[in-house]
């Protein structure tokens, strides 16, 4: 039983590196007082916190999927992660010259990842990516 928790671990290692290194990007950017992104529209922002956490959902999505048997918990604990990091990020920024904590940012973040939640989902059903989730 134990060598089963260690390969599990073992398979993992690559999602992991990738999962906590893109929070790591994110904890970066955020860290700046300022970033340089030309204007387009209004609003923008929201479209780029969504899309950052649509591909922060799926790389949790990837490495909880190693550890969670259930695609209900998995579902449950990346959408729980994104939105809590969301929330920790937006803190952060709180603290950071120039920058300030929007609960908008965080929706967004939120909407984000539960979208690409939502078609992982869609295509675990479909295509059956995982025999089981846990191998």
């Amino acid at each position: 039983m134990k060598n089963l928790s260690h390969f599990k671990l073992f398979r993992s290692f690559p999602d992991g590196i990738i999962l906590f290194s893109y929070c790591g990007l994110i904890y970066l950017l955020s860290a700046q007082s300022k970033l340089a992104t030309p204007f387009w529209f209004n609003h923008q922002d929201k479209l780029i916190h969504f899309a950052a956490y649509a591909l922060m959902a799926l790389w949790c999505w990837r490495f909880f999927r190693h550890f969670l048997n259930k695609i209900q918990h998995l579902i449950i604990v990346t959408a729980l992660f994104c939105s809590f990091y969301g929330l920790t990020d937006e803190w952060h920024q709180s603290f950071v010259p120039g920058r300030n904590a929007d609960s908008a940012d965080w929706l967004a973040d939120t909407c984000g990842a539960l979208f690409m939640i939502a078609i992982l989902y869609q295509l675990q059903l479909k295509f059956c990516l995982f025999k089981s989730l846990g191998q």
